[in-house]
Formats: C-alpha cells, structure tokens, sequence
C-alpha cells in the first residue's frame, strides 16, 4: 500500500507516525513544509519520498502535490494526524479520489454546532449549543438556557480560545473579545456542564473501536490553563472493562457511528456530572501532548505500529495488556522568565524513581513559556504504576513537591 502522510517532520512526534506505516510495510510519500534536506537520515529511511509544499494547510498546493505524486504512481490513502490538517486533507482526499475520512465527517468533526446538532438527532446526549453570528444571537442563547455559558471557537481544538462566562457583565466583554460585535464572525456557544471531564479515545477500522483507552483530567481543563499554581494532571487508568464506563463506551461507539468515522484514530471529550454523562467534542485524529506514548506504556505495545496496522492492513495487530495506568503532571514555573532552579526531584526520584516514564526539566537558564499553553508547555513528569489509585496518590505528590523557580 501507498500512503501519503502529511507533514512527516513538525511536530516531532510525526515521526513515528511514518515509522509505524514503513513498519507494517508501506510505502510512505511525506507532503511537508520543509526542505528535503532538513529531514534527518532516520525519517528520509522511512520515506519512500517526499514533496515539498509551503503551507500544508494550503488546499491548493497540497492537491497539487497529491497529483504529483499520483501522476508518478498508485495512491491508497492518505492520512493526516494533525488538527489542523484533517480538513484540507479531507478536501484534497474528496477531489483526488482517494479512500478515507470523508468531508462531511472531517467538517462535522471539526465544527462544534454542526457536530452537536447531528449527535442529538442520532441520541447522543450533548449539552445544548448554537452557532452564533452576532451579539443579539449571544444575547438570545444566554437568556435561554441561562448563565453560566461557554463561547469557543467553532473549530478551536480543546480548551483553546475557551471562555466562561457567567454574568450579563461578562458576556458583553466576549462580545466585543470574539468580534461578535462586528459582522461575519461566528462562534460555538453552549450550555456550561458541571462535571468531571475525561477523554475517551480510540483507534476504530471501518467504523467499529477496535482499541481503546479512558483518560481524566484533574482538574477540568478550563479551570487547569487559567490558573497558576495548578500542577494538572492526565491520567489513564487500566480499568477500561469496568462496568463505570460501559455508558461511556457505548456513547463513543454510537458517536464514531452517527459521524461516520471508518478506520481513524479518534479523541472524544466527555463530561459526567449531576445531569449524567454528557459527550463535549470530538477529534478525528489521535490525542495531542503526549497521550498516546502514555497508552503505549499503559498496555506494552506500539501504538503508532497499531494505528499503522488499522490503516494499512484494516485489521488489528496487538493485545493491550491494560498491565498499567500511566499519567502527568505538568509543574507550571513560578512566574514567567527564565528557570533557575528546581525544588524537590530528587526527593520524588527516590520515592518513586522506579515508577517514573520520562520527564521534562528544562535547564536553570531557559526560558519559560505561558503555562496557559498547556500540559507539556514547561516541565513535566510521566508516570505509571499496576494501581490507579496508587498512581494518583504519586502524581499528587509529584505536583506537591516539585517547584519550578524563576527569575
């Protein structure tokens, strides 16, 4: 089989992505932004070839490119893993006839209010939500379903772009953040879903799960990126077969089918809460910051093979040993600046060395970057251990202990 993967080399875990296709046998064409001679000898052995766009988000160069290549040979798929990718490769897939997500699954994947919209009529049970195009449209929306409301982007990925907003006060200041005041800007509004917020993600062939793995987020994502002095966490538990999350799983299943998801990657928002569990958004493309290396550890195997495999072979390769639960803690610096020094690892090593991933110290001298930019934006700490719980309990003491001092 021959695959097209879009942008091999940024970011660099894209990589393994191509690794895992060469390994199962496939023949791999990369479409990315930079020049042949920056990809490093390792990804260039993966790499049947390669072309060379300047933007791949460019609909225009990125068929061009396509045609290229199918001028030159057969194309099976083509495949992208990146959010911003899924729907111009959607697009280009559609108009060069080549097999896979379609437009309408990329599209309603991508845009909030069509997606929620077509979940509530498959009984997907969804918090309600409206696209809204002007600042009475907010108006109308707030006093319906009543404060507090989220806006977000229509096709913003996680909490990014994200705001609450809870009072008459607050929602004319995001009408004039959001440019809901001005025409031609639209934006998702919903129902605000008290609850705990997880994430259920999966690798599914021809619209059946064939792999899947059940992360949480402590605390909520929104409440994590606005405030400092959080150490969140995601954790993945190994307790996927437990009767708690049969609804949860069942509702994945029932999303992946009303979208029409064939053989992808997915990651899929859940809330569950007073009012029961409720679905949030929903990727066709693997989880960002790290997740799936978390699954890869959690079970034993090589997820990015596994994936490969799905794509390639439609048929999966591997058992999960689900032997582990892993997780993160992300360890915000104390200001912005510069790291000057680290409080507390070496204690964590020797309590918990031996349960300890991998990590991410930046050196005293680097640079911070705004700890609203997510899990892996500074320091971080990889975890596992057989015991769910007993992993939590570290992860906390992880967070409690570790300081990142700045200057």
């Amino acid at each position: 089989m021959h695959v097209l993967f879009i942008e091999p080399k940024f970011p660099y875990n894209q990589r393994q992505f191509v690794r895992g296709l060469a390994a199962v046998g496939a023949r791999v064409t990369g479409i990315g932004e930079a020049p042949p001679e920056a990809l490093d000898g390792e990804l260039r052995g993966w790499l049947h070839g390669y072309e060379q766009v300047k933007t791949v988000v460019d609909e225009g160069a990125l068929f061009a490119a396509v045609r290229r290549v199918q001028g030159r040979e057969w194309v099976d798929r083509l495949e992208a893993t990146v959010e911003a990718h899924i729907l111009p490769a959607a697009r280009v897939r559609e108009s060069a006839g080549i097999p896979g997500t379609s437009l309408r699954t990329a599209w309603l994947c991508r845009d909030k209010p069509a997606m929620k919209e077509a979940l509530r009529a498959a009984g997907v049970p969804t918090a309600a939500s409206r696209g809204v195009s002007s600042a009475q449209e907010v108006r109308v929306f707030a006093a319906e379903i009543g404060y507090p409301i989220i806006l977000k982007p229509r096709s913003g990925a996680g909490a990014s772009g994200t705001t609450k907003v809870s009072n008459d006060r607050e929602l004319e200041s995001a009408i004039v953040e959001y440019g809901l005041d001005r025409d031609g800007v639209s934006v998702a509004a919903e129902e605000f879903v008290e609850g705990h917020e997880g994430f259920y993600d999966t690798v599914s062939i021809d619209g059946k799960v064939v792999h899947e793995f059940i992360s949480h987020y402590y605390p909520n994502v929104l409440e994590a990126m606005r405030t400092r002095w959080i150490s969140p966490q995601i954790v993945t538990t190994n307790r996927v077969e437990a009767s708690g999350y049969s609804e949860l799983r069942a509702m994945g299943q029932k999303v992946i089918e009303a979208l029409g998801i064939g053989t992808s990657a997915t990651h899929m928002e859940w809330f569950f809460g007073p009012k029961g569990l409720r679905f949030s958004e929903i990727g066709c493309r693997p989880p960002g910051v790290g997740v799936w290396d978390l699954y890869a550890a959690s079970n034993d195997f090589d997820i990015y093979r596994e994936w490969a495999m799905a794509i390639v072979h439609g048929r999966p390769g591997q058992q999960l040993s689900r032997r582990w639960a892993t997780g993160m803690v992300n360890l915000r610096p104390d200001g912005d600046g510069r790291v000057s020094y680290y409080e507390g690892v070496d204690e964590i090593e020797r309590r918990f060395g031996e349960w300890i991933l991998d990590s991410h110290l930046p050196p005293p001298g680097s640079p911070t970057a705004p700890f609203e930019g997510g899990y892996m934006a500074n320091a971080w700490i990889r975890m596992k251990h057989p015991d769910y719980d007993t992993l939590r309990h570290m992860l906390d003491q992880v967070g409690r202990t570790v300081k990142v001092r700045t200057r």
